[in-house]
């Protein structure tokens, strides 16, 4: 080969080369722009797969498998998103809404799923009873073309899509609001943990834990109120009795019940990480307490339906969304604006995602059970 046939090969794989460089940029940034209301579904810090299949039609069989039963937040959860599915605008892409509860069992809830990709349903969303175990399922409906999605308790995977507010902040985030206002940095601080087991309870009490950890001066006493008002009352009552006054608390979940309990004790006002439970927050206001309460929205449900829906429509998503955490402060709180005598205590407030286009108000939720379907 001459030195001229060298040279003409040499530019000619230069120009490939740079034409394919160009290709892969172009095709970034078409994957880039393609991404699915990225107002919305912004990938969870440190995520960086994303997930997208073929397109296929609709309108589409789509369920949705709760575990854990029986408090607001999951009645909300239900209302929420049959509220949403039930708009004419989304009611067009669901052939059929299946909702099963299966309670705490985790076999009874990976039984569920199965059965449904068994069924032929297009995609499944679900709050997992425990963040392990689920990784059969998970292949068993890749091999079928169900897609999953697993949102407010999430299973341990990078294989399905996972809706979720970042956890770990999300506690810590309360519990240093807490340590900054105590009065006293001399005492104990109670924990008031979720439903054992999930992945959301697991990661809250480290968020916890990061904050009043090796705190000099400060004891730390933890008890368990599944997420239930009327669980968090018993337990608090019983804290109170055992422990004495606390100087500052933090609650996952059942922030009414801990009001109450703490009003039924005469305890004098401290600090306190809450949820946004709307009596809790009328009582915070009335009763001019230092707070801080941050929302686990129920409609996450709605979130992870939409982007199950958009996945089928052949749309790209981060493998796993981190949403933003609404979140009240005590000295921000008015009546009418982000809480509300007229509503019931255990409504959830501040729920809503503007982002995702999500707003669902009450009225609309009340016309919606919580059952199966």
């Amino acid at each position: 080969m001459s030195s001229l046939s060298r040279l003409r090969i040499g530019r000619l794989g230069a120009l490939a080369a740079l034409a394919g460089a160009w290709l892969v940029g172009a095709a970034a940034s078409a994957g880039a722009q393609e991404m699915f209301q990225p107002q919305c579904f912004k990938p969870m810090p440190g995520t960086t797969k994303t997930l997208s299949y073929a397109g296929k039609p609709g309108p589409y069989r789509l369920a949705l498998v709760n575990g854990f039963v029986g408090n607001s937040w999951r009645i909300q959860m239900i209302q929420s998103l049959k509220a949403w599915a039930t708009r004419p605008e989304n009611a067009k892409s669901f052939r059929e809404l299946k909702i099963v509860s299966t309670g705490t069992d985790v076999a009874a809830q990976i039984a569920a799923i199965d059965n449904l990709i068994a069924a032929g349903y297009d995609g499944i969303i679900f709050i997992a009873v425990s963040p392990t175990a689920f990784k059969p399922v998970i292949a068993r409906a890749k091999r079928a073309g169900t897609i999953l999605s697993s949102f407010d308790n999430v299973v341990d995977s990078e294989e399905i899509l996972l809706v979720n507010e970042p956890q770990v902040e999300f506690e810590q985030v309360k519990s240093q609001f807490v340590f900054d206002n105590l009065t006293t940095k001399q005492g104990k601080v109670l924990e008031i943990r979720g439903l054992p087991g999930n992945s959301v309870d697991r990661d809250r009490s480290i968020g916890f834990h990061n904050v009043f950890d090796k705190k000099p001066g400060i004891e730390t006493a933890t008890v368990v109120g599944n997420w239930d008002d009327g669980t968090v009352q018993k337990v608090v009552s019983d804290a109170i009795a055992t422990h004495g006054q606390f100087i500052g608390i933090v609650t996952q979940h059942g922030t009414t019940g801990l009001m109450n309990a703490l009003k039924d004790a005469k305890h004098p006002k401290i600090p306190i990480g809450g949820a946004g439970e709307n009596g809790s927050l009328r009582m915070i206001h009335d009763g001019g307490v230092t707070s801080i309460a941050r929302v686990q929205s129920p409609a996450l449900s709605v979130v992870a339906m939409k982007g199950v829906i958009a996945l089928l429509e052949g749309k790209k998503l981060p493998q796993h969304v981190g949403l933003p955490v609404p979140t009240l402060y005590s000295k921000d709180l008015k009546d009418g604006e982000n809480y509300s005598t007229s509503l019931p205590d255990n409504f959830q407030a501040g729920a809503d995602f503007k982002e995702c286009d999500i707003v669902l108000p009450f009225q609309e939720l009340l016309k919606q059970t919580p059952d199966n379907i």
